[in-house]
């Protein structure tokens, strides 16, 4: 008898704000090759959620604490994290980084630290960013991408793949076979 083979469990992070931007709909095309890999794929927008800044207080890391100390979104959000195999950002280069959402969404990770982020460690991790400019130096998507991989090189959760979609109007990752195609593929590959 061959063992049951576990269902991925892939986070879909979603930090546009704008539902149908090059970002979201990349993402989507991600998340269906995931499921049609055969994971379990949940996605959150981040502009759907109430969250706010790390306070830096600390709290998170006292001995006995029961994670971050507000109470907002970003409590369930954590506990998805923690329960997922893989993690896909996607994000939209705002001012030669990632954006406003993407950011403060990162930033919240830190409440990792009071377990020495053992929940993220060897998570895999795709990234999506989407720039107005088609060079990655000139929109800053080279400055989002350095983060992402700096942020999670310390968590021990590899960048598995990356997703750049460059100089494109809102919508046009849709009309990109080759995008829609990277996409579709890097969440295949982290679906197995």
């Amino acid at each position: 008898m061959s063992p049951i083979k576990k269902k991925k469990k892939i986070l879909i992070i979603v930090a546009s704000p704008r539902p149908r931007s090059n970002s979201s709909i990349l993402a989507a095309e991600t998340a269906r090759g995931a499921e049609e890999a055969g994971a379990e794929v949940q996605t959150v927008r981040l502009a759907d959620l109430v969250f706010g800044p790390c306070r830096a207080c600390d709290r998170c890391r006292k001995p006995g604490a029961k994670g971050c100390v507000q109470d907002d979104d970003m409590k369930a959000l954590h506990g998805a994290i923690g329960g997922a195999d893989c993690l896909v950002i996607a994000s939209p280069v705002y001012w030669f980084t990632m954006s406003g959402q993407a950011k403060l969404f990162m930033d919240r990770l830190y409440v990792f630290g009071a377990r020495d982020y053992r929940e993220l460690k060897g998570k895999r991790v795709g990234v999506i960013l989407a720039s107005g400019d088609a060079d990655p130096r000139a929109s800053g998507a080279v400055n989002a991408m350095r983060s992402f991989q700096d942020a999670f090189a310390y968590l021990g959760a590899p960048i598995a793949g990356m997703v750049h979609c460059g100089g494109g109007r809102a919508g046009a990752a849709a009309r990109s076979k080759d995008l829609m195609a990277q996409a579709f593929d890097l969440g295949r590959s982290l679906a197995s």
